[in-house]
């Protein structure tokens, strides 16, 4: 680990080249509300051609308030569309809607396989003979299940001839049964270039509003999660009032992450609250709830490795001149900029519990773990470092906080491991979220828990106290040399007279001479050197 190469300039390569991405996400993300359609276009399936109109679990109620709305929902084909179906003789093009039910998805579509071992949603000339539909249009069946009696839905708009434009009536469909929904809007006809444009309006039971049900069991969640950073918050604010004086500048430091936390939690909390409430996702407040994450993250990584490498505990800068904090800066960047990607792409004007860009977050979720990857390489082999030094040093106080710290943070790693590997199954066992939709909200909410027990830890291991003190980096007059090599030699000297009398009051303590003839006095409290008549603190 000692000669893995440290992040330079290729960070900061990669930071330039997600900025942009982070640009084009917001972009394309904002001004996004409850599933609306603005000029979406379809796209091949098998022998059809497909929108997807959003996906959300349900929650329904015997006071059946739960429902779909369709709203103002039309299609405009192009005047090529319209001159190719009046060459065709006039012949009437119709597009259908359809909403089912996840776990009723074979309703949809014929039993034959067409091109890429897609299952045929269109009636093809073999099926029509078999009598079995009409060619050209959607197939679908009632499901053998009785309490899935009259589903799916089906509607439909026609494009009358030489009209440009095709409308669906504004019709609520009843959601009577708990499920994950889905709406597809299909045409069977290659030449028909059309563009959709209305609403529709998604609304669940049980007090959830318009959220869908994936989103909703985290209202309640970040609204726990905020009481419990006031409660996190009200411990330290009051060890850091009580202990003011002892504070050192690494528990400011603990401070800041503490803020971003409540600012995030509270701003998701917001975010959910209003969505549930007027239908629409604010853009502006969800951007911020996901900003504000990727700070804290990105704070809270480089805070650690700062500790890990010494830095106001052993030395009082980073070691290595500039070119170090560069490493350590380039390396932040470039996590800030991948996790505001991801995190901007995947919740800023999202409305549906189905990711419709599978590939684009792929991407972004790998670029992110890689550079966590790096974080958690750098932490560890700079711990191990920084623990040896100390041992060197006889620094039992400080050799203690840095073991605390090393456990709390192999624990964290080996959890989020255990925890990658679940939702990977969760997710590659159930594409559908037909079963397991109802539960899915734990996957975000445990990473949550799991960051907060670990700044929890933290807060534990380095709270203000009387002795907070014995925990800064005595080396005050010097940088201690390379940042992550830097030999033990006493440079930087202060004067300050040693006080006289026994050691009883040092835990622990060790003094050898140098062959410069300077004497050298290692405590808890610091290390001193006596050379001829002069008294020094280093």
């Amino acid at each position: 680990l000692s000669s893995m190469p440290m992040p330079g300039s290729s960070s900061v390569r990669l930071a330039h080249l997600l900025v942009p991405t982070l640009c084009c996400a917001i972009l394309l993300c904002a001004d996004a509300s409850v599933h609306d359609y603005a000029g979406e276009r379809f796209a091949g399936l098998g022998n059809a051609f497909v929108l997807n109109g959003g996906s959300e679990g349900v929650y329904a109620s015997p006071a059946a308030d739960s429902f779909i709305r369709f709203q103002k929902v039309a299609f405009k084909r192009t005047p090529e569309s319209a001159a190719a179906a009046e060459k065709d003789g006039n012949r009437t093009v119709t597009i259908t809607a359809v909403v089912f039910e996840a776990a009723d998805r074979g309703a949809v579509g014929g039993s034959d396989v067409v091109a890429a071992g897609a299952r045929a949603l269109c009636c093809t000339p073999d099926m029509a003979k078999r009598g079995a539909c009409t060619e050209g249009s959607l197939v679908y069946r009632a499901p053998n299940s009785a309490v899935a009696a009259g589903w799916p839905k089906v509607l439909a708009a026609s494009f009358l001839p030489g009209a440009l434009e095709a409308v669906f009536p504004d019709e609520t469909v009843a959601v009577a049964r708990t499920g994950m929904y889905s709406l597809r809007f299909v045409h069977c006809d290659a030449s028909l270039d059309v563009a959709a444009e209305g609403k529709t309006i998604w609304k669940n039971s049980r007090g959830y509003g318009y959220l869908p049900g994936r989103m909703a069991p985290l209202l309640a969640f970040y609204g726990v999660m905020s009481l419990a950073f006031v409660a996190l918050a009200a411990f330290w604010f009051l060890r850091y009032a009580r202990f003011w004086r002892e504070v050192v500048p690494l528990q400011n430091f603990v401070t800041v992450v503490i803020a971003l936390g409540m600012v995030e939690v509270t701003t998701w909390y917001l975010d959910l609250a209003e969505f549930s409430e007027s239908g629409v996702r604010p853009a502006g407040t969800t951007f911020w709830a996901a900003t504000s994450g990727a700070v804290r993250r990105t704070v809270s990584r480089v805070l650690v490795l700062l500790v890990a490498k010494g830095y106001g505990v052993v030395r009082p800068t980073l070691g290595g001149g500039a070119s170090a904090g560069a490493r350590v800066a380039g390396l932040g960047a470039a996590f800030f900029a991948a996790s505001e990607a991801l995190e901007v792409s995947e919740h800023v004007g999202a409305v549906s519990d189905h990711d419709h860009a599978p590939t684009r977050r792929l991407f972004l979720v790998l670029t992110v773990a890689a550079l966590d990857a790096v974080f958690i390489c750098w932490i560890f082999s700079a711990l191990s470092r920084t623990i040896s030094k100390l041992k060197a040093r006889r620094m039992a106080a400080k050799v203690e906080t840095y073991r605390r710290l090393a456990t709390s943070l192999t624990i964290a790693v080996a959890v989020s491991l255990g925890w990658i590997a679940f939702e990977v199954h969760f997710k590659s066992t159930d594409g559908y979220q037909s079963e397991r939709w109802r539960v899915a909200w734990v996957i975000p909410a445990v990473w949550q828990l799991i960051s907060f027990a670990l700044l929890c830890a933290v807060c534990l291991v380095w709270a203000p106290s009387h002795d907070s003190a014995r925990l800064a980096c005595s080396d005050e007059g010097g940088d201690g040399g390379d940042g992550d090599d830097g030999d033990d030699v006493e440079d930087g000297a202060r004067p300050l007279m040693l006080r006289t009398g026994p050691l009883s009051y040092v835990e622990n303590w060790a003094c050898y001479v140098t062959q410069d003839a300077k004497i050298i006095l290692r405590t808890d409290s610091g290390v001193y050197a006596k050379a001829g008549e002069e008294d020094k603190r280093v």
